[in-house]
């Protein structure tokens, strides 16, 4: 069973002003803290998502075709996610959008500080 996804980054703390921001779009919030990790969750819940500092001291670096997905309510909700995100210095992978994955999926792409890729998505059921 999956009980959470670790990014990493060489800046800590811009990094966690970007994830405050970002992640509060979607009801996520900064739920606990060190000098190496971030962790994030929702209300009531356990941290899922973390940023953290290598633990071997060397450079954050992200994978090619690794991206995290993280779920809206609304459709609004990933376009704010998107927006939130570009405004705090990420960049933008694809705008928000219907796609053809499944019928009534909307989804938006973007990158955050240290180029981990993000997903945030609708089900429109």
């Amino acid at each position: 069973m999956l009980t959470g996804v670790c990014v990493g980054t060489d800046n800590l703390a811009a990094a966690g002003e970007f994830y405050d921001t970002v992640l509060a779009t979607v009801g996520m919030h900064r739920s606990m803290q060190n000098d190496l990790e971030i962790g994030y969750a929702i209300e009531g819940g356990p941290n899922c998502f973390w940023v953290i500092k290598p633990y071997n001291g060397k450079h954050a670096t992200y994978g090619n075709g690794t991206q995290v997905i993280f779920s809206a309510q609304t459709k609004d909700q990933v376009a704010t996610f998107h927006s939130a995100a570009l405004a705090a210095g990420g960049r933008n992978e694809g705008a928000p959008g219907q796609r053809n994955y499944r019928e009534g999926y909307y989804g938006a792409y973007c990158r955050d500080l240290d180029g981990n890729k993000l997903h945030v998505f609708y089900v429109d059921n």
